[in-house]
C-alpha cells in the first residue's frame, strides 16, 4: 500500500506521515527533507538557490547530511522552496523517491506533489491543510519551546511566502491530488489529526 501526504509547511503532514507509517507498518520518507538537504548544500557552497545551476549541483550533497539537525530550521525550510522551483532539482530528485515508493510493501511520503507526481497510483492520497494562521501559531510554538527568539508575524509572512512560491511554481506546484482527500486540521490538535489521519486511510 503506498500513502501520499501532501500538504503546506506546518499543516501536519509530517507529523500525520510519520504516525501512519508506525501505525501500518510502513516505512516512511520526508521528501522534504532531500530538498532541505539541496537547500542547505546550496548554502554550504555559497551558491545562489534562486539560480538553476547552483541548485542542481547542490543535489549531489552527502548522505551524511540528511542527519544534519539543521536541515530542521526555518532557514533550511526557506532554501528548500528556493531550490525546488526549479525543474532541473526535481527531476534529480524524483528517481530516489520514485523508487522508494515502489518498494515491496509499499510506503508512506509526504511532501508536496506526491500525488500527483511522485506516486500518482498511490492506493490512498491525503492532502493535509491548515490556516496559516494556525500554521504560525504551531510553528512559533514550537521555537519557542527550541529557545529562538521569533516574531509570529515573521512567521507567518514566510509561510505565506512559502506558499506562494510552492504553489505557483510552473513545475508539480503543490495541489491536491483529484483524487485526494482534504483533511484541515487548523482546529485539530495533534492526536485528532493523526486518528483522523488514520479513520480516512482505513476508510479508503
Amino acid at each position: 500500500m503506498i500513502i501520499a501526504v501532501d500538504g503546506p509547511t506546518a499543516s501536519g503532514k509530517g507529523t500525520i506521515a510519520k504516525a501512519l507509517s508506525v501505525h501500518f507498518g510502513l516505512p516512511h520518507l520526508d521528501t522534504g527533507l532531500l530538498y532541505r538537504a539541496v537547500g542547505r548544500q546550496c548554502f554550504l557552497d555559497d551558491g545562489n538557490p534562486d539560480d538553476g545551476g547552483d541548485a542542481l549541483a547542490a543535489t549531489s550533497f552527502p548522505d551524511a547530511l540528511l542527519d544534519d539537525p539543521e536541515l530542521r530550521s526555518e532557514a533550511s525550510g526557506g532554501l528548500a522552496s528556493r531550490v525546488s522551483i526549479h525543474p532541473s532539482v526535481r527531476q534529480a530528485l524524483f528517481d530516489r523517491q520514485r523508487s522508494f515508493a515502489l518498494q515491496a510493501g509499499g510506503a508512506v511520503l509526504d511532501g508536496r506533489d506526491i500525488g500527483t507526481v511522485i506516486a500518482p497510483d498511490a492506493d490512498v492520497k491525503l492532502f493535509v491543510t491548515a490556516s496559516v494562521e494556525a500554521r504560525a501559531r504551531r510553528r512559533y510554538l514550537e521555537m519557542q519551546a527550541q529557545g529562538r527568539d521569533v516574531s509570529l508575524d515573521d512567521i507567518a509572512a514566510d509561510l505565506a511566502a512559502r506558499d506562494a512560491r510552492d504553489t505557483q511554481r510552473k513545475d508539480a506546484p503543490l495541489v491536491a491530488a483529484a483524487n485526494a482527500v482534504v483533511l484541515d486540521t487548523s482546529d485539530l490538535d495533534r492526536d485528532e489529526a493523526v486518528a483522523a489521519a488514520i479513520a480516512l486511510v482505513q476508510g479508503r
